[in-house]
């Protein structure tokens, strides 16, 4: 018998756990979630912004709950890795250590250290695959696809295997080792506490996630038609859910080719869902294959951009539309739903990038910056490669002489104004920061000067 730790990150689910099933299997098990600081050399993950902070408090809960009914418990413990795991394995006296497998860079190097270092302290270190359908390396002989649509061709010719059941039981280890109060690490705000609209909008934890998934199916006809709809409720709001590992790609893609099985009449909405589900693969592809995906642009010529700059004028100009004060409504709209809810329609993140990094012509990084602060899907690689795929700079991104018109597309996917209205309101609408017709032909003018070569 084998007492293991089993390192939780971004997998915070019991169900289709590959590392948490290897050490239940194995012996006695103790679940372990790490708030991770840099060590000594500055390596460690992307801090995470306020409003992912304030899901995982939600998500840690729901998962410590999960895991007590099954006769267990969830250690947590802050610090850099390296020191955190040898201490607790002693504490338990666990010899193994199982974790999945994650693609963020700051990450990446924290688990290679550990898996050269850890023998050194008696513990076997063993890795998972568990958060994406294909790990990167398994393409093309590692060699990235930088077009989506041949990347879906090839995902979807692949045979996945189905998703693994949650342990029927979790033995408990002779002695526990100490654990901190998720209190006490403060990842909710309280002053001010600013998330009553996420309270109200959202459930983190691994039995919601099951629950959104079920009833996004059950109502999956129209998702073709109406995803790009922000004023209807179309889209799964799985995200989050997925972005925190709640529930796995592997699960969810399973219960679709399920439904696929029992719903053939809703074949075509079902394969655009798997489709969005595949957008999330490519994307973490990307930043395995460019690990500088949140800062420097995939395509070379955009360093070289004339982008706005950086003076008391631009950052009035950032201020007004990340505060939903741009006087243009569907970009106000749009920061208003993700100043409430930590969330925002896709379609409208789409618009809401374009005008910053075209008509604004402010960098790229500055939004991402922002959305990686107040979403609560907030990814590490969904997000940099949406931003880069809007700014024009990304893999398989839209040219950049293609500039949303948050007009037409409000006309065109808020045709009733619904949606505006809902986060609008009555408040009074300040005049436009920008003419879109001149920002737009100043935008492809800077495209220009910045040289074909893009």
């Amino acid at each position: 018998m084998t007492t293991a730790l089993v390192w939780l990150r971004d997998d915070l689910r019991l169900a289709d756990n590959p590392a948490l099933l290897a050490a239940a299997q194995a012996g006695p098990v103790v679940p372990v979630y790490i708030l991770e600081e840099p060590d000594g050399d500055g390596q460690g993950p992307r801090p995470l912004g306020g409003a992912a902070r304030w899901w995982l408090h939600g998500s840690l809960a729901a998962l410590g709950e999960a895991l007590a009914a099954r006769g267990s418990r969830l250690i947590l413990a802050r610090g850099p890795a390296a020191e955190v795991i040898p201490r607790l394995a002693a504490a338990c006296g666990a010899q193994a250590v199982h974790w999945n497998r994650r693609l963020e860079p700051g990450g990446q190097a924290v688990d290679r250290h550990l898996k050269a270092s850890l023998p050194a302290h008696g513990l076997a270190a063993v890795s998972h695959r568990a958060n994406l359908l294909i790990e990167p390396w398994r393409v093309r002989d590692g060699q990235p696809y930088k077009v989506f649509t041949p990347f879906w061709r090839w995902l979807a010719s692949q045979e996945l295997a189905d998703p693994l059941p949650a342990p029927a039981r979790l033995e408990a280890p002779a002695e526990w080792p100490p654990s901190e109060a998720l209190d006490a690490w403060a990842l909710r705000p309280t002053a001010p506490d600013w998330a009553g609209g996420l309270r109200a909008t959202w459930t983190p934890g691994e039995a919601a996630a099951a629950d959104r998934l079920g009833t996004f199916l059950d109502t999956v006809a129209g998702y073709p038609e109406q995803r790009d709809r922000p004023d209807l409720a179309a889209t799964s709001r799985l995200s989050p859910h997925l972005r925190f590992g709640e529930i796995s790609p592997r699960q969810a893609d399973h219960a679709v080719r399920l439904a696929l099985g029992a719903q053939p009449e809703r074949a075509d909405a079902l394969a655009a869902f798997r489709r969005q589900l595949a957008w999330r693969e490519f994307s973490c592809h990307q930043l395995h294959a460019f690990p500088a995906l949140a800062s420097q642009p995939l395509k070379p010529a955009f360093a070289r951009f004339p982008w706005r700059p950086d003076d008391d004028h631009a950052r009035a100009l950032f201020s007004a539309w990340s505060r939903g004060r741009t006087g243009i409504d569907l970009i106000d709209a749009g920061m208003a739903e993700l100043w409430h809810s930590g969330w925002m329609h896709n379609r409208v993140r789409m618009v809401a990038a374009s005008l910053l990094t075209k008509n604004l012509r402010l960098p790229w990084q500055w939004g991402e910056a922002w959305f990686w602060d107040t979403l609560v899907d907030a990814d590490p690689a969904n997000n940099p490669a949406g931003w880069q795929w809007v700014a024009g700079c990304g893999a398989d991104a839209a040219p950049f002489f293609r500039v949303f018109n948050p007009e037409t597309q409000a006309s065109r996917f808020d045709p009733t104004a619904t949606y505006r209205r809902h986060w609008l309101g009555n408040r009074q609408r300040p005049p436009p920061i920008v003419n879109l017709k001149t920002s737009r032909a100043e935008a492809l003018a800077a495209y220009k000067d910045m040289g074909e070569g893009a």
